[in-house]
């Protein structure tokens, strides 16, 4: 290990930082799904830079879709947190209509994958945008008791939880895959560390359990720590790292072209490889993703770099999802994720229950 390039989006340019050890502490890849509970930066960024540098990454199809995070036009997705209807709030369809009962005894109190999977369900039968979380039938001072923060924030983009439905769809969130490390946070490059949701542990399976990733993050970045205070004294004098140069590409006029592929990919994403997959939209998302790889393989060798077109690459380009697509086609022609397996490949499921490497 001899350092990185780094874009600084301050200054929105790349910088050269050598050191003897690197640590990716860069989340997940929920980005690339249209609808997401995860900040703007979970582009998948460091694990398209570990495979490139030549690491393995495993589980990259498992993803799991939390069931309810605000569906609002003039704002971004943030989670509605589950406590809601642990206290009592009811998902309707747009008619005003309960429609969890119709999937699970337990209704609204189901596990997480069930009601993600039934929501998803509801919004395609019906052709329509989101579902309603109510919990306007308790009484208001109870509501703004227990969850103040959601409802003044909720107030501000003019939706009273007291007493309106509030308007949900599932969404990404949480990278279960990423890249393989040992029990010190070390991948299969040496001097380099991937800890967080970048990570492949093996703690998580296809599904990951509230709060794991809380100790996940705290154990192994504490075991990375140490491990690079204990090497670094041993470790070689690093290299001189090239400086970035970029004397060979042009500035960007068609930017129009980035955002295009952002919007396109997205959509892709949560049309063909979101909470309920099957053989044929898998096969055709692997096909569009790989064109998109080929298109952005042209402009990256052609034009000066920008974040948008880093992370874009970062999620395309390096095939974080095309081998994530290719996984689940080979998995028997399953839509196995965190939230979703269909009964029809529970069999396939058990047979294909080791971690998948690429």
């Amino acid at each position: 290990m001899v350092g990185a390039w780094i874009w600084n989006r301050n200054k929105e340019r790349v910088e050269t930082c050598s050191a003897k050890a690197v640590v990716l502490a860069t989340g997940g890849a929920a980005k690339v799904y249209q609808y997401t509970t995860n900040p703007d930066v979970s582009s998948g960024d460091g694990i398209a830079m570990a495979w490139r540098a030549g690491c393995r990454v495993a589980n990259l199809e498992f993803n799991q879709f939390h069931p309810t995070a605000l569906y609002h036009p003039q704002a971004r997705n943030f989670l509605l947190t589950e406590a809601l209807r642990g206290e009592g709030a009811h998902l309707k369809r747009p008619d005003g209509t309960r429609f969890m009962p119709d999937f699970d005894e337990r209704g609204e109190l189901a596990p997480r994958d069930i009601v993600a999977r039934a929501i998803d369900h509801e919004m395609k039968r019906l052709g329509v945008d989101c579902m309603f979380l109510d919990i306007s039938h308790k009484p208001e001072a109870f509501v703004r008791q227990h969850f103040p923060m959601i409802y003044e924030k909720l107030l501000g983009l003019g939706i009273d939880l007291t007493k309106d439905p509030v308007p949900v769809v599932p969404a990404a969130h949480y990278t279960c895959g990423g890249v393989m490390v040992d029990d010190n946070g070390r991948t299969d490059v040496d001097g380099l560390y991937a800890i967080g949701e970048v990570s492949y542990t093996g703690l998580h399976g296809a599904n990951r359990m509230a709060s794991n990733s809380l100790l996940e993050c705290l154990v192994y970045g504490w075991s990375a720590a140490e491990d690079i205070t204990r090497r670094l004294p041993l470790a070689q004098k690093v290299a001189t790292l090239p400086a970035w140069d970029e004397s060979q590409v042009e500035i960007p006029d068609e930017l129009v072209v980035i955002q295009h592929n952002w919007h396109e990919l997205r959509l892709l994403m949560w049309d063909y490889v979101g909470i309920v997959r099957t053989t044929r939209r898998l096969e055709r998302a692997l096909r569009r993703i790989t064109m998109l790889q080929q298109e952005l393989d042209e402009y990256y060798a052609r034009f000066r770099v920008s974040n948008n077109l880093l992370e874009l690459r970062n999620l395309v380009q390096v095939r974080s999802l095309s081998y994530a697509a290719r996984c689940c086609v080979r998995r028997a022609a399953v839509c196995i994720i965190p939230s979703t397996i269909r009964s029809r490949c529970l069999t396939a499921a058990r047979r294909y229950s080791r971690p998948w490497l690429t």
